[in-house]
């Protein structure tokens, strides 16, 4: 059984009230709950995590090394300034799927820049909530060979 951390940046809790012409209408619970029953049907554990605070999430991936088999990240605005976050995927030993509900590259030219990417194994954007069921089955068939 696969082991996955499922890891959301910084404003991602407002998911539902935040943008939702951007971002829709589902919660982070809700997302949450989507890929617990994604897990269950293709056979992977699913912890889930979400922090406002990068160091948090640095900490995070790093005890993944020994806890998780692979990473679905959204780093969210992290994604487009954290060279720290690139750093932290890079030390590790563990394939990173980098996700992003809205598609960015239809949005602010600055949110074309991604750090997380140049050390991902691949980039999911624009598929809203299902995106993470997307990056779950990716990152299982990464680790299935």
């Amino acid at each position: 059984m696969h082991r996955f951390l499922i890891l959301n940046g910084p404003n991602l809790n407002l998911l539902g009230t935040r943008q939702p012409e951007v971002y829709g209408s589902v919660t982070l619970d809700d997302i949450e709950a989507l890929c617990q029953a994604h897990g269950t049907r293709i056979g992977a554990q699913v912890s889930f995590q979400q922090s406002n605070h990068e160091g948090v999430l640095i900490d995070a991936i790093h005890a993944a090394r020994t806890d998780f088999d692979g990473i679905i990240l959204n780093a969210g605005a992290y994604t487009h300034t954290s060279v720290a976050l690139m750093d932290a995927i890079a030390s590790i030993d563990r394939p990173v799927i980098e996700l992003h509900l809205s598609n960015v590259h239809a949005r602010e030219p600055f949110r074309h820049v991604s750090y997380i990417s140049k050390v991902a194994q691949g980039v999911i954007c624009g598929f809203g909530a299902k995106g993470y069921v997307l990056a779950m089955d990716a990152l299982a068939g990464i680790l299935d060979g």
